[in-house]
């Protein structure tokens, strides 16, 4: 969408301030914990674009709240299963000969959006550690809740989403729906009934650049949809700028996902 037709589809001026107001009103306040996914082009025009979106949230929140949002680099993966685009299969091997580590400041992110891009230029903003699916967080908790992810458990129950559980998150939707909810992938990776697919990415070991392999778990977030049709609980809608917005307590659709994959195994 051109921006002149963004402004044209918004009715109302919109900025950090108008923001900050429908925040209150969706019921954030100073000391939440959330975890964000955006489209910032669903929220249709605001002055200053992401910055705002991502000032409105750190001061909304304030340090004494933490804010998550997922900062996966799908690039940095296996040659072999890229399709958006492929690439010619005799380039893979030199790939993953010559793709640059991950590094949590230099990596970019694929598909996370601009307001998650904003998020992880702010100097106070940790990354986790995976090379291909990591979180990054602003706030109390995030030095703690950033501190591992293991390269074959990135959401299960070693990863920052297990440390996330033990605490009251709330998931904020914003112009997005639940097949953007990474914190489902934590109901995928306990099942006892789960397959893999052998997977890679450069990494750092030791001060050397290296070519790591590994097993990941299949994911399939195209069901997530599914889940939170059947959630029972509680999911608050709302409105942040032009965008539709989802809330819903990460623990309790998280608990009721792992009980709906098990009674719902892919084919």
């Amino acid at each position: 969408m051109s921006e002149l037709l963004n402004i044209l589809n918004t009715p109302e001026f919109q900025s950090k301030t108008t923001l900050k107001h429908q925040l209150q009103k969706l019921g954030i306040v100073a000391g939440d914990r959330i975890m964000v996914h955006s489209s910032l082009k669903s929220m249709g025009w605001i002055a200053g674009g992401a910055q705002a979106v991502v000032e409105a949230l750190l001061e909304t929140i304030t340090e004494a709240g933490t804010i998550i949002m997922p900062a996966q680099s799908s690039d940095n993966s296996d040659p072999v299963y890229w399709m958006q685009p492929p690439v010619p299969e005799n380039w893979h091997q030199s790939i993953r000969d010559h793709l640059p580590a991950f590094d949590p400041h230099l990596s970019g992110l694929r598909g996370m959006g601009k307001i998650a891009e904003c998020f992880h230029r702010h100097p106070a903003t940790i990354r986790s550690p995976h090379p291909s699916h990591s979180f990054m967080a602003w706030g109390a908790h995030a030095k703690d809740w950033m501190s591992e992810q293991p390269i074959d458990d990135s959401f299960g129950e070693k990863s920052p989403l297990a440390k996330m559980l033990q605490a009251k998150v709330k998931i904020l939707l914003i112009g997005v729906d639940f097949d953007s909810c990474t914190a489902l992938h934590y109901a995928e990776f306990v099942q006892e009934n789960r397959s893999t697919s052998p997977q890679g990415a450069a990494m750092i070991q030791d001060g050397e650049r290296v070519w790591q392999t590994y097993d990941c778990i299949d994911m399939d977030s195209e069901r997530f949809p599914e889940i939170a049709k059947a959630f029972p609980g509680v999911i608050s809608k709302g409105v942040l700028g032009q965008a539709e917005t989802q809330i819903v307590d990460m623990k309790e659709i998280v608990e009721f996902g792992i009980d709906w994959i098990k009674e719902h195994p892919t084919t």
